[in-house]
């Protein structure tokens, strides 16, 4: 890595995000991150600074549910930085009742997988410009409640759900990150680029806002010291920046040990991967741009 290494973070301003930009931060990482409103970004970089005070902090801005912005963010991080050491794709939302955006898909579908799907590809020249970059993909063991998965369904969609309903799609979207994590990392295999995921544990953050005492619940797990984001913190640091995970690539590792996890059927599956990529790559079509040449 060079001396002031770039990292960029999605959903950097709550939870297990704004703590790793915090951490990267104070050893010397340049922060590129992504926000939904300046506010909230203002906040996280006033945060930021309270520990690193030198910390350099740039936010590109948008709405990770829309591939449209997806796009434009990524080709916007591409054109103000040459290279790209790290990117860690750590947005996630679990959405407790059904939402379709603008574009037809359903919100965590778009969130959780398309997004980070086309966010790594659009930074490709970046990432390929530092030699030995990094991307890092937060999964989930959540992955194991995933129903089935049914290619290329499931992509698009959009059948209604319940509360109890969301979990199986939430970690439907984790298995998908873990299979494109293995997929990814196969492509990339010739390009110095390292492509792993991880499950973070149980951690309390606002990922489940929406439950309606998520508040008071937060609060008393908390007290009895469950639920620590800082041990998920841990593990993403740990594949960022240990030299051991410099030289491994598309595996999924697990929060506390940094051990391989075998994933769920077919998150292992070489096929189904493939079937996955094929599938998300003629998805997402209508997003795609020219590679930017540097």
């Amino acid at each position: 890595m060079s001396t002031n290494p770039t990292a960029v973070i999605t959903g950097a301003t709550s939870g297990l995000g704004q703590l790793a930009a915090i951490e990267l931060a104070k050893r010397g990482f340049q922060l590129v991150l992504t926000a939904r409103n300046k506010e909230r970004a203002e906040a996280t970089k006033i945060k930021i600074e309270q520990h690193s005070p030198a910390a350099q902090v740039e936010f590109f801005y948008g709405d990770l549910s829309l591939m449209k912005d997806v796009s434009r963010i990524g080709q916007e991080i591409t054109a103000a930085h040459f290279s790209i050491d790290v990117l860690l794709n750590n947005a996630g939302i679990h959405a407790f009742e059904p939402r379709i955006t603008p574009e037809g898909f359903a919100e965590m579908i778009a969130v959780n997988y398309l997004a980070p799907w086309l966010l790594t590809r659009a930074l490709e020249p970046s990432l390929r410009n530092a030699g030995k970059a990094r991307v890092v993909n937060v999964a989930s063991e959540a992955s194991r409640n995933h129903g089935s998965l049914q290619l290329p369904g499931d992509l698009n969609d959009t059948t209604p759900f319940t509360a109890r309903g969301s979990s199986a799609i939430y970690g439907k979207t984790k298995l998908l990150n873990i299979m494109f994590t293995a997929e990814l990392a196969r492509k990339w295999s010739d390009t110095g680029i390292t492509v792993n995921a991880l499950n973070p544990g149980f951690n309390v953050t606002g990922l489940g806002r929406e439950l309606r005492f998520a508040a008071v619940i937060e609060r008393l797990l908390k007290l009895f010291h469950i639920g620590d984001p800082h041990r998920g913190t841990e593990i993403i640091t740990r594949l960022i920046l240990e030299p051991q995970y410099g030289e491994l690539t598309g595996g999924y590792f697990n929060v506390g040990t940094g051990k391989p996890i075998e994933p769920v059927y077919p998150g292992g599956d070489a096929a189904q991967q493939r079937k996955l990529w094929e599938a998300t790559e003629n998805l997402l079509k209508p997003f795609h741009f020219e590679k930017s040449t540097h």
